[in-house]
């Protein structure tokens, strides 16, 4: 499977693995910060990935997703502050576009810009595993088996999680609206 392959290319894999245990503890915490925090180590990770792999808006974007995850912690739901996280992605994106691959890229962006911001519990998960298939399917085409495995283990994890958060708020109604973030 592996040979042939660059030692770029093979760098790739390994660094996207790496991402795949951030992303895979984060999607299986109930709270919402911790996901956040462990994300922003992934980010970083798949910004490696994706730079190794010369898929340069993927990687631009993913860089660009840890200040979101930054300013989304502090601005919850401040539309002006989205707005400018996504005009900032959006000028990232026109100067970095090489093909329509990158369009996965681009909408994946969007997609984790808006869930968080402007959502919390199981509807930000909702729009964030819209993300993680967008970006899955950036690393199916420019052929990175690890990307694709990360992400497809964040569809996973994440919709887990998003069953037990259900579950837990018929168990417990209104549990969910009282639990308190850590440093909120």
């Amino acid at each position: 499977m592996f040979q042939g392959m660059s030692y770029t290319a093979l760098a790739g894999q390994i660094v996207s693995l790496i991402a795949l245990g951030f992303c895979i503890v984060g999607f299986a915490s109930k709270r919402d910060d911790r996901l956040l925090v462990l994300l922003i180590s992934a980010n970083v990770a798949f910004a490696l990935q994706f730079a190794l792999f010369g898929s340069w808006t993927a990687a631009v974007l993913s860089l660009l997703v840890i200040g979101r995850i930054l300013l989304a912690r502090r601005y919850v739901g401040n539309w002006q502050v989205m707005l400018a996280v996504l005009a900032v992605n959006l000028v990232a994106a026109v100067l970095t576009w090489r093909s329509p691959v990158d369009f996965f890229a681009i909408a994946a962006a969007v997609f984790g810009t808006l869930g968080m911001f402007m959502l919390r519990g199981i509807p930000m998960r909702l729009m964030l595993a819209a993300a993680a298939f967008a970006w899955m399917l950036n690393n199916i085409v420019i052929g990175s088996v690890g990307g694709t495995l990360a992400e497809a283990m964040v569809l996973v994890v994440n919709f887990i999680t998003i069953c037990r958060l259900a579950k837990m708020k018929r168990r417990y109604p209104g549990a969910l609206g009282k639990i308190k973030e850590p440093g909120a």
